[in-house]
């Protein structure tokens, strides 16, 4: 079965985003590094390193993962934007790699005013700028995106790009995204349509690029382009194409993490957790294969 995780808050510390992961039967968990709508974050402290450390060693957590900033954009055609993105996505793994995490996963990034082609170059050289000078043993995970905007990343051939380019592609994975692959036009809907868009992945990326998941439902519709997260089954994709992932024998090693949204529910006269339920959902589907 598939190590199940969960973005959780870093507030009171990110030992607490460990605690709070296990306390909800997860395997793994995601976290920010830092308040994710600013550039730069506080040290991170001997102490808060060790309890962090602690914490995955007493829950048993595996595989944790760091997502970067939300203002990053490493394919920004303005020369400011661009420095300020590359200098804290070079933060992004100084701080994983002070954590002891292994990877950072990030939005590639948006064209904005130039074009896909001028964006792509420009996170490729970005991503060699920031690489030369980074802890080898911090890894990128390149998200796939919903394509809103100018938004890269919604096609694999985006990704293909972006790695093939990069001086240091050994150290470029990929995120699977499953509400923003539906939302950019892929489909899973049935085994065929799945099988078809993963083998189309193989093609154009390669499977074995695939390190991780985010899984979550889609608000709105295949090929929509619009980025809103649903609970598992509760949105456009539905409840069945997300057996077929975590059922699929080639990523029963692979971490899977829910970003959908936080909140409770009613069950059975019964107030739970989403994120309980949702993993609950999860673990149902992975163990009727």
């Amino acid at each position: 079965m598939p190590y199940f995780g969960v973005h959780e808050s870093i507030a009171g510390g990110f030992h607490q985003a460990v605690s709070r992961a296990a306390a909800n039967g997860f395997d793994t968990v995601q976290i920010f590094s830092k308040n994710s709508n600013q550039w730069r974050g506080a040290p991170i402290s001997d102490e808060a390193a060790d309890a962090f450390a602690s914490a995955l060693e007493q829950t048993g957590l595996t595989s944790p993962l760091i997502h970067d900033s939300y203002l990053i954009n490493l394919a920004s055609p303005k020369s400011d934007l661009l420095e300020k993105s590359i200098a804290a996505f070079a933060d992004e793994l100084q701080r994983a790699e002070r954590l002891g995490i292994t990877s950072v996963v990030t939005h590639p990034g948006s064209y904005t005013t130039s074009s896909e082609q001028e964006g792509i170059g420009t996170i490729v050289r970005a991503l060699d700028t920031i690489l030369a000078s980074s802890p080898k043993s911090v890894t990128v995970l390149l998200e796939t995106t919903a394509g809103q905007g100018t938004n890269l990343g919604c096609r694999f051939e985006h990704l293909a790009e972006m790695i093939s380019g990069c001086s240091y592609n050994d150290r470029l994975g990929v995120c699977f995204d499953t509400c923003h692959v539906f939302a950019s036009g892929y489909d899973f809907s049935t085994q065929s349509a799945y099988e078809a868009t993963m083998a189309e992945f193989d093609r154009v990326i390669g499977i074995d690029r695939l390190k991780a998941f985010h899984l979550n439902d889609s608000v709105r519709e295949n090929a929509s382009r619009i980025d809103r997260h649903a609970h598992i089954g509760y949105g456009k994709i539905g409840r069945e194409p997300f057996g077929f992932i975590v059922t699929d024998p080639r990523f029963a090693e692979t971490p899977m993490y829910l970003e959908t949204p936080k909140g409770t529910t009613e069950i059975d006269s019964q107030q739970l957790d989403w994120d309980v339920v949702n993993l609950r959902t999860l673990r149902s589907l992975a163990e009727n294969k």
